[in-house]
């Protein structure tokens, strides 16, 4: 079976064990999110060094359950002799380096909190070639998290990162938009150039091909490659603007970008064998940051994607087949999933099939093959008598196109007019076509054999 990717994954978190016979903790699990491991910059010359910001989030899974208000226990003992930790207001420390944290309730429909915003900077006299974790335990009512950690190390040079923008819904096919995003450089260490890549879906378009940027079209949409020449030095901010046009085939969009130092090599290697096209606009610039940065901002990561979701519809049409053949033979029956348009569909985020086929063997046949992204869920009490078979499609299909999915089956009895009913499968819940597909009734179709 196709392994599906998980969006939203939460790195470093810790299942929660429940209280013995408490029945919240029975139905709900407590996680402790926080990154898996940060670099502080380490001391500079003069000894001093930017703080690095840790931000510790509490989650549950079970929504209909309230969590009550809790604690986190946060022990940084282990880092102490290379770093030193700033504690939030809603923090009570025991000492230099352990402190207990008050976390709000998570009211029925609230799936997370954040616990703690910590701040982490390097001594004067910090050893570059420490290292330590942070670690952290949690507690809500009868709910009480594992330990959960964050590895921290030092470093010695810039570390530009990227602000995560937010997600758009609701767009009109045929406008403009825009995504903006914050650049910083919270290194020891300033970049004298910074090395920018772009990505934007099918449905969604470059406004403008900036002549400091190359541009390359492929199945799934543009890529482009950037040299910024604006220097950035520790702690400075800038605003990186993007701007967009939403296609008339756009659906579920996806923009991605990342930065990082520029260096030849690894502008080669993002080139990599493909053709590029430099473009020949104006060129994109880092731009002052003039307004007061949110308190959320994370500038932890160096790469970032944005959802961009269009009013669009996609009519998904099923084509059956009709095949005919002796006893003994082997004949190959063909399932079409049809995009009638106007979108595109794709499934970058979750990595999730645009259609998934379900059907049975007709009368007087046997299924013997079938394409790798398919399996076979045996006959139970429970379920259907008969062996079903489920099929998938990609991850995206363009609109007027067309995706086949071929079954062998070998006839084993001649039955006139054999037949077995295709049918999409509706309420997948990482793609559900209802959102999209204005037209469920063409989305069942038949296999006919003799």
């Amino acid at each position: 079976m196709r392994l599906r990717l998980l969006a939203g994954a939460l790195a470093g978190c810790a299942l929660a064990v429940a209280g013995t016979g408490a029945a919240q903790a029975v139905s709900d699990q407590l996680w402790i999110s926080v990154p898996s491991e940060t670099v502080l910059p380490g001391p500079d010359t003069d000894g001093s060094a930017p703080e690095r910001r840790l931000t510790v989030d509490i989650t549950h899974d079970n929504l209909d359950n309230g969590v009550p208000a809790g604690q986190l226990t946060v022990d940084a003992s282990e880092i102490a002799s290379f770093a030193q930790v700033s504690w939030p207001d809603n923090c009570v420390p025991e000492s230099a380096v352990k402190a207990s944290c008050a976390f709000p309730e998570m009211p029925t429909g609230t799936a997370s909190v954040t616990a703690a915003r910590l701040g982490l900077r390097a001594l004067p006299d910090a050893d570059l070639s420490a290292s330590g974790s942070v670690r952290y335990t949690a507690t809500a009512g009868e709910l009480t998290s594992h330990t959960s950690e964050t590895l921290v190390t030092l470093g010695d040079g810039p570390d530009l990162g990227l602000s995560q923008a937010e997600y758009q819904r609701g767009l009109r096919p045929g406008t403009d938009t825009s995504v903006r995003a914050t650049v910083a450089n919270s290194g020891n260490r300033a970049v004298d150039r910074t090395l920018l890549w772009l990505n934007a879906s099918y449905g969604l378009r470059f406004e403008e091909r900036h002549s400091n940027c190359e541009y390359r079209q492929h199945e799934t949409g543009t890529s482009a490659v950037c040299v910024l020449d604006e220097p950035v030095a520790p702690g400075q901010e800038y605003a990186l603007v993007t701007e967009l046009g939403v296609g008339r085939k756009a659906l579920y969009e996806r923009f991605d970008h990342s930065v990082e130092p520029y260096a030849d090599e690894r502008l080669e290697h993002l080139r990599g064998d493909w053709t590029w096209t430099r473009g020949t606009g104006t060129e994109l610039d880092l731009l002052p940051v003039t307004a007061a940065g949110d308190d959320d901002l994370d500038l932890s990561d160096n790469a970032r994607s944005v959802i961009l979701e269009a009013r669009n519809t996609a009519d998904l049409k099923l084509i059956g087949s009709r095949v005919t053949g002796a006893v003994g033979d082997t004949v190959t029956a063909g399932v079409t999933v049809h995009n009638r348009g106007p979108a595109w569909v794709a499934s970058l985020g979750a990595g999730a099939p645009v259609s998934t086929v379900r059907f049975q063997a007709p009368e007087g046949t046997t299924v013997v093959g079938l394409p790798e992204d398919c399996y076979a869920l045996p006959p139970s009490e429970e379920g259907p008598a008969a062996t079903t078979y489920f099929c998938w499609t990609p991850i995206y299909l363009h609109d007027k196109a067309s995706y086949t999915i071929e079954v062998q089956l070998r006839i084993d009895r001649v039955v006139r007019g054999a037949r077995t009913t295709v049918a999409t499968v509706i309420d997948d819940a990482e793609l559900d076509i209802r959102r999209f597909d204005p037209n469920l009734r063409n989305n069942r179709t038949s296999i006919v054999v003799n």
